[in-house]
């Protein structure tokens, strides 16, 4: 019998059950599996309950921390919104996996399913813009007047409001690889550009056998960032070769809600990250130096380069 249309995190536009009827739910026609449910569900109420809070400090750190703000914000900002956005739907997730047996709520979640599926572009413009800072600091001189990173967001946001669009719509016949090459293209490019990244920073300076103190802790946060990238986008990544390689059950059932419930778990990763390595405002003053007023623009370049260890401090006092 024909059954309903659902969809989890940029797999499916729409599948077809065709053991289920319109009386029975996702989680009913999994209850031979019902774990990886389970399981998915509770990461997507730690989304809700650590990601919200998480992102709404992020959006008031930057805020506050206006003057040391690093040219990357406007995207992590822009990033923060959407995953708030994000983290509002478990309950709607949950009512209509376990409870509701209708495909009419589905195009509320596809619309925000939509979204989070390519929340990497503004990963991808973050690790482009660090990208350039440290591997073309000159060249990134040149582009440090915010109203191209604006534009930049929102062109972004058009795309995808665009896709998170179609994709509420549903039945568009193979839109589903528009997923998958946008997925697959932006974890290329973030590899590469993290990597890069990497490498640079882990090269001494010139004269010396060690890295300096600086240049490490970036290093340090960089191969952290790399492994977030990993865990959290690579096994929605490398799981499309082996599609076919699963049962129909299996893979709807088990495989994807896997794979795409630690994508997005990604919401509640990646503020906490950015928290981690930033100062609030009262322990910034009390550590701020008085000669950071008078910091030339060559320093506010280099300090601007190494943001990405230290955003929120005077770097230019570690440099010798």
């Amino acid at each position: 019998m024909e059954g309903f249309d659902f969809n989890v995190s940029g797999l499916y536009i729409s599948q077809r059950f065709a053991n289920a009827s319109g009386d029975i739910t996702i989680y009913e026609s999994c209850k031979d599996m019902p774990g990886v449910l389970i399981w998915y569900l509770s990461l997507q109420f730690t989304n809700m309950f650590l990601g919200i809070p998480a992102n709404i400090t992020v959006l008031w750190l930057i805020h506050k921390n206006k003057r040391d703000s690093s040219t990357s914000d406007i995207f992590i900002i822009h990033l923060a919104v959407l995953d708030v956005l994000f983290c509002l739907t478990p309950p709607l997730e949950l009512a209509n996996i376990v409870f509701l047996a209708t495909s009419s709520t589905w195009y509320v979640l596809r619309f925000f399913y939509g979204m989070k599926d390519f929340s990497p572009l503004f990963l991808t413009c973050i690790c482009l813009d660090r990208y350039i800072a440290v591997i073309h600091p000159i060249f990134f001189t040149r582009l440090k007047d915010r109203r191209h990173r604006l534009v930049l967001a929102v062109l972004v946001w058009l795309i995808i409001l665009a896709y998170a669009s179609a994709k509420c719509v549903g039945n568009i016949v193979h839109f589903d690889l528009v997923y998958t090459v946008m997925i697959l293209s932006t974890f290329a490019f973030m590899m590469f550009c993290n990597i890069a990244i990497l490498w640079a920073l882990k090269q001494s300076r010139p004269g010396r056998d060690t890295m300096h103190p600086v240049k490490k802790r970036a290093s340090n946060l960089v191969l952290i960032i790399l492994a977030i990238i990993v865990f959290n986008y690579f096994p929605s990544v490398a799981m499309f070769p082996f599609k076919t390689y699963f049962s129909q059950d299996v893979f709807r059932c088990y495989v994807h809600y896997v794979a795409f419930g630690l994508m997005d778990f990604s919401s509640t990763i990646q503020p906490i990250l950015y928290l981690s390595k930033k100062k609030f405002p009262g322990r910034l003053n009390c550590c701020r130096t008085t000669t950071t007023t008078n910091e030339t623009q060559t320093n506010s370049v280099s300090r601007e380069i190494w943001t990405l260890s230290q955003p929120s401090q005077n770097i230019n006092g570690g440099l010798s």
